[in-house]
C-alpha cells in the first residue's frame, strides 16, 4: 500500500511515456487532457515524449514544450525503429516511482491515468487498461484480435490478459526488470506479462483516433502478432513437425494402396497425372512453408547474436538520464554526436 507522502517525503513521481510518429494534431490535446486529469493529485507528473522518426512538426512542438515546462521531456531517436522499440527507449529513460505507457492517438484516454495510479497505490505493480469496447474498429479486426489472443494464450506458459494493449502502469521494480530484457523482436505487452509481479486490470472504453491515420494497419498488426508468437513460443515448429508427420502417414498409406492395386489389378490403365501433380504441389508447398517458418526462427537467432543496440538517440530535450547511468544494459541507446 502506497499512501500519500508526509511533509518530509518527496511526492511520488509518475512518468507518462508517450511514443509518437507524426502526431502533430494529437500531442497538444493529449498534453492538455493529461495535465487536467492529474491536476490536484499528490503525485508529481512528468511526460516523456519519444519521437520515433517523425517527419511533421510534432518533434518541434514537443521540444518547445520541454524547454518551457520542466515536467515535459523529449527523447528523439535517430530514425524510425518501430513502436515497440520506442516504448523500450522511453522505459530506459523514465525515472519515476511509476511509469505509464500510452499512445499519442488519444484512443487511450488520459483521464484513466489517475485510476491506474490509484490501483498502483493499492499495492499492484502492473496495472493494465483492459478494453471493454473498441470504437472505430470493424468486426473483422475485432475478430482477428480476439482470435490472436486466444491462440497466443494457448501457446505460452504464463498468463496473458485479453483485450489489453500497451496502455498500462508499471512500478519501478517492473521497469528495472524490463530494462534487462533486450531481445530485438519485441512484444512489450507480452514481456510485461512474462516478467510477472502483481498485476491488475482497470476496464475502459477505447475511443476512436482523435486525428491522423493509424500507424498500425493490417499488415503491420499481422507482423506484430507474428513477432509475439515467435518470440515467446516454439509451438509453430512443433506444429510443423506434426504436419510433416501427418503428411508422411498419408503418403505411406497412399503408397501402400498403390502397391496393393498394382498386384490386384495388373492390367488396369491408370492415367494418374492429375493426382500425381496435386500430391506433388501439396508436398512442395508444405515443404516450402515449413522451410520458410524455420528460416524465420533462424533469422531471429542471427539478429540476436549480433547484439546490436535496440536504438540510437538523436537528441534529448530536458533533463533526461543516460540509460547507462540508470542501470539499463550498456549499449541500449547511446546518443549520437
Amino acid at each position: 500500500m502506497r499512501g500519500a507522502p508526509t511533509t518530509n517525503e518527496r511526492p511520488l513521481k509518475v512518468v507518462v511515456v508517450v511514443p509518437f510518429l507524426d502526431e502533430e494534431e494529437n500531442l497538444p490535446v493529449l498534453h492538455q487532457r493529461l495535465s487536467a486529469a492529474m491536476a490536484g493529485r499528490p503525485e508529481e507528473l512528468e511526460v516523456l515524449f519519444v519521437d520515433d522518426g517523425s517527419t511533421d512538426s510534432s518533434p518541434a512542438w514537443a521540444a518547445e514544450k520541454a524547454r518551457v515546462d520542466h515536467r515535459v521531456k523529449l527523447l528523439r531517436l535517430s530514425r524510425n525503429f518501430g513502436h515497440q522499440v520506442a516504448i523500450t527507449a522511453g522505459i530506459d529513460h523514465a525515472e519515476g516511482d511509476a511509469v505509464v505507457i500510452m499512445d499519442a492517438d488519444l484512443q487511450d484516454p488520459p483521464e484513466l491515468v489517475p485510476e491506474l495510479v490509484a490501483k498502483w497505490r493499492e499495492g499492484h505493480e502492473v496495472i493494465y487498461a483492459m478494453r471493454t469496447s473498441r470504437s472505430g474498429e470493424g468486426p473483422l479486426k475485432k475478430a482477428l484480435a480476439a482470435g490472436f489472443y486466444r491462440v497466443f494464450r494457448s501457446m505460452v506458459n504464463f498468463e496473458v490478459p485479453r483485450n489489453v494493449g500497451d496502455f498500462r502502469l508499471l512500478d519501478r521494480k517492473v521497469v528495472h526488470a524490463l530494462r534487462n530484457v533486450r531481445e530485438q523482436h519485441r512484444y512489450v505487452r507480452g514481456i510485461t506479462s512474462w516478467v510477472g509481479f502483481r498485476q491488475a486490470a482497470v476496464p475502459y472504453q477505447r475511443a476512436t483516433r482523435h486525428a491522423g491515420r493509424t500507424k498500425y494497419p493490417f499488415f503491420r498488426s499481422l507482423n506484430l502478432a507474428f513477432d509475439a508468437i515467435t518470440s515467446f513460443s516454439g509451438a509453430p515448429l512443433r506444429w510443423m513437425m506434426g504436419l510433416g508427420f501427418l503428411i508422411s502417414v498419408g503418403g505411406a498409406l497412399l503408397a501402400a494402396r498403390v502397391v496393393v492395386d498394382r498386384f490386384r489389378f495388373p492390367d488396369r490403365l491408370v492415367a494418374g497425372w492429375a493426382s500425381l501433380m496435386a500430391i506433388t504441389l501439396l508436398l512442395s508447398g508444405t515443404q516450402l512453408l515449413c522451410v520458410g517458418l524455420l528460416g524465420q526462427y533462424v533469422s531471429r537467432i542471427f539478429e540476436e547474436v549480433k547484439k546490436r543496440p535496440l536504438y540510437f538517440v538523436r537528441e534529448r530535450v530536458g533533463e533526461l538520464p543516460d540509460p547507462e547511468v540508470t542501470g539499463a544494459p550498456v549499449g541500449s541507446g547511446p546518443q549520437l554526436g
